[in-house]
């Protein structure tokens, strides 16, 4: 179910790559704008954006396309762009300016070293050749109704191997090889020779390899005009309060004081739009899952618990940082035992769980996908090998800080993830982030060669584990009403720093210097800057960094 490997059975490292600063007199010619956080990229006017390439020595053929702009307090600003080869997209052309607020370049962080350069840009194959070996890939995926969208395969450029070669990316829809979760496999052929560079599954879900129930579904939204606030009978997180808007029959689940985020109902289906929940008295749910409304209760709570963990400790308005929230679906499917983020259609999608009786609307559960969005509006870390992993651990890392932060009596902060939601139906969590081995299911308590081979469910170990131990520490401890006991892979003792602070470093170093490709050793690189910057190049949260790193067998 998730994600599949690249050709050749061992996926790639690639490294996060830094370029040195003496590009500084160039790029302050170049008159670079700055802009705080959430910035529109068009307010950089094209005559900075382009003086910027070159002033990176980009060739001609090639064109940057500001994606995202982050403003530190102290004036530096990171520029994230994608890049362009003669107009086609280059997949793993992205790179980081880091300026300093006078202007100055600190730093250049580039996704891959290569210089961007192919011998022609006339391919040997044809779209409808890369369509069938698309369409093929995805059927020995398993892919169930294999089929090519409407839309033509697009050209492109692949440089996230280090080598740029001319290719098409084609998208092909079906259903998963557990026959229930959707699938968006997109799949990169070289456009000369037609061979299979890399694949790569667009829904991003939870619960990994584990067999589900059930079926898919599209989003709708709601819409009314006046705010009001409601109660819900929640099944995890007891009576809360929910923003609702009021209609003239009713209340719907539409929080406008959120980002228009709406909750809505997919009735069991496998398709169509949904209907967004309605209600006479604006008290919903009953606690039970037998109740319809209580899932939507869940998802609601935790759509809007996360939105709040963003804005008011990230100081992230939303997924895209422009205000706008994802449509909340509940009810997919039948018994089914998973939920998935779908970044195309902006939707968290929330099955029901094994007898229709565990909807899987924990409130981690929630900040887990709506993490999956915010990745793919930052860093975008590819859902393959090392960078899949470090996709996956980002979602776990804030799901468990959404659970924290809400401090909510019935579903207490812990370091487990979908501890509620009884996935395998013998009362364990989904995960565990201070000995992820314990789940026996193969993930990666420490790095190794071969991590990346792993589904990223698994390989999302090493950081889940480096994140409680910066958190934490190693060793026995109980926090919260649960113990823990945290080893490290060579015995040294590491003591923690709080989650707190370990959440802004793995949040700053995602959104200013991880890239598409960021391997493990490049999230080591990336949070000890990251770390620099929030509290000092000497600072005691800089040497925990590097030494639960050390911990998990990422060394420098």
């Amino acid at each position: 179910m998730s994600s599949l490997s690249p050709t050749g059975g061992r996926a790639r490292r690639l490294a996060l790559t830094s370029g040195a600063a003496v590009l500084t007199g160039a790029l302050l010619a170049a008159g670079a704008a700055t802009a705080s956080a959430g910035a529109a990229p068009e307010h950089h006017d094209a005559t900075s954006v382009a003086a910027t390439a070159q002033a990176l020595g980009l060739g001609a053929k090639e064109e940057l396309v500001v994606k995202d702009v982050i403003k530190d307090a102290d004036g530096t600003v990171h520029t994230r762009y994608e890049r362009t080869y003669a107009g086609l997209p280059v997949l793993g052309g992205d790179l980081i300016v880091h300026r300093a607020a006078d202007g100055t370049v600190k730093d250049v962080t580039k996704a891959v070293k290569a210089a961007i350069k192919v011998a022609s840009l006339t391919p040997k194959q044809t779209p409808t050749a890369a369509t069938s070996a698309a369409v093929k890939a995805a059927k020995a995926a398993k892919t169930t109704g294999a089929a090519a969208t409407g839309d033509a395969p697009r050209k492109v450029i692949w440089a996230a191997d280090g080598k740029p070669v001319l290719a098409y990316e084609t998208v092909v829809t079906g259903t998963q090889h557990d026959g229930v979760t959707p699938s968006k496999l997109r799949v990169i052929t070289d456009a000369n020779t037609g061979k299979k560079l890399y694949e790569i599954q667009l829904i991003n879900d939870i619960a990994g390899g584990i067999t589900a129930k059930g079926g898919s579904g599209a989003a709708a939204a709601g819409g009314a005009q006046v705010a009001a606030v409601g109660t819900g009978a929640s099944q995890y997180s007891g009576t809360v309060n929910l923003n609702t808007t009021k209609s003239s029959t009713g209340y719907t689940l539409v929080d406008s004081v959120r980002g228009g985020s709406s909750t809505v109902d997919l009735k069991h289906k496998t398709s169509g739009k949904g209907t967004v929940f309605t209600d006479a008295d604006n008290k919903w749910g009953t606690g039970s899952p037998a109740n319809n409304q209580t899932a939507a209760v869940d998802a609601a709570y935790g759509a809007a618990q996360t939105w709040d963990f963003y804005k008011n400790v990230l100081h992230r308005n939303g997924i895209k940082n422009d205000g706008r929230a994802p449509v909340s679906r509940v009810h997919y499917g039948n018994a089914y035992v998973n939920a998935f983020w779908d970044d195309s259609t902006f939707t968290i999608t929330y099955g029901d769980g094994d007898g229709n009786k565990k909807p899987l609307t924990q409130l981690d559960v929630a900040g887990h996908e709506f993490s999956h969005g915010v990745t793919s509006a930052t860093a975008n870390l590819e859902y393959s090998g090392e960078s899949g992993g470090l996709n996956e651990a980002t979602s776990d890392i804030f799901g468990t800080a959404v659970e924290w932060n809400a401090n909510n009596a019935q579903d207490k902060g812990d370091y487990l993830l979908g501890e509620k939601i009884d996935i395998f139906g013998n009362g364990k969590p989904l995960r565990y982030q201070d000995k992820p081995s314990k789940d026996g299911r193969g993930s990666a308590d420490y790095w190794s060669a071969s991590v990346g081979d792993l589904d990223v469910h698994y390989s999302s170990g090493v950081a889940n584990h480096f994140f409680y131990l910066l958190s934490e520490g190693s060793g026995a401890k109980d926090i919260n009403g649960v113990h823990y006991d945290s080893p490290t892979v060579d015995g040294s003792t590491v003591t923690g720093i709080g989650r707190d602070k370990a959440v802004q470093i793995w949040y700053k170093a995602l959104t200013t210097y991880f890239t598409s490709t960021t391997d493990y050793h490049g999230a080591r690189q990336g949070t000890l800057k990251a770390a620099a910057d929030l509290y000092g190049a000497n600072s005691a949260e800089v040497k925990a960094v590097d030494a639960a790193w050390a911990g998990v067998n990422v060394k420098g």
